[in-house]
């Protein structure tokens, strides 16, 4: 993977960052030392996979640490990395810092997939759904629970286009779009569809576009 820092300062330029934005002196820079290896073998996984502008050229996948799209998912990573190794202290400062820099809540316990892709996401809140490969989400979009704490499951290649808000136990079968500004709640939507309008009286149309290779190639 091409880094425009290498992994050494990456790690600094990260340290001096949370300490900065959340000086309580307490030590982040070993933890990242532990963590950084796996999180840029996600990162490479990932974006080796997006059919993007700057994700990936000449057989090699790039990261960007001044691209906030690049960096919104690299904070996720490096937060949820930490949680799996309970360093909570850098999970909570990396999770905070991506929610101040990039205005998008996506908590460091929640299972993003393998391959995903953030597309300026301000304002997206991602909760505690079940994701799956070939995840696009947008800006201004909310997955969240109903109030009895029921979360959404998605299906493989689906698109959350801006503003959209996914709600309570709605299962997104593959290969799903839903488009902008669309509101759904408690439904399930087939595959090879597109959701339209706000619940209840959102419609499903047809999908005739493989959402997959509008962003991505097939996993390697």
């Amino acid at each position: 993977m091409k880094l425009t820092l290498d992994t050494h300062s990456l790690i600094n330029y990260l340290s001096r960052q949370l300490e900065h934005f959340y000086p309580d002196d307490r030590v982040v820079r070993d933890c990242l030392i532990q963590i950084m290896p796996a999180v840029i073998g996600r990162m490479d996984y990932c974006f080796s996979h997006i059919h993007k502008k700057y994700y990936y050229h000449n057989g090699q996948s790039i990261f960007n640490h001044l691209n906030s799209d690049h960096y919104a998912m690299f904070l996720y990573w490096v937060a949820n990395e930490a949680y799996q190794h309970q360093f909570l202290n850098v999970a909570e400062k990396a999770f905070l810092l991506n929610k101040a820099l990039h205005g998008i809540d996506a908590f460091y316990s929640i299972k993003l997939p393998d391959v995903f892709l953030f597309v300026h996401p301000i304002g997206t809140v991602l909760g505690n759904a079940m994701y799956s490969d070939f995840f696009v989400v947008y800006q201004n979009v909310t997955v969240g629970a109903d109030v009895n704490g029921v979360y959404p499951g998605f299906g493989l290649s689906n698109v959350l286009y801006s503003k959209s808000s996914v709600i309570g136990s709605c299962m997104i079968a593959d290969n799903v779009a839903i488009s902008a500004n669309a509101f759904i709640r408690n439904m399930a939507v087939p595959s090879d569809s597109i959701v339209v309008g706000v619940y209840p009286e959102a419609k499903i149309k047809l999908n005739n576009k493989n959402n997959k290779n509008d962003f991505f190639s097939a996993l390697k």
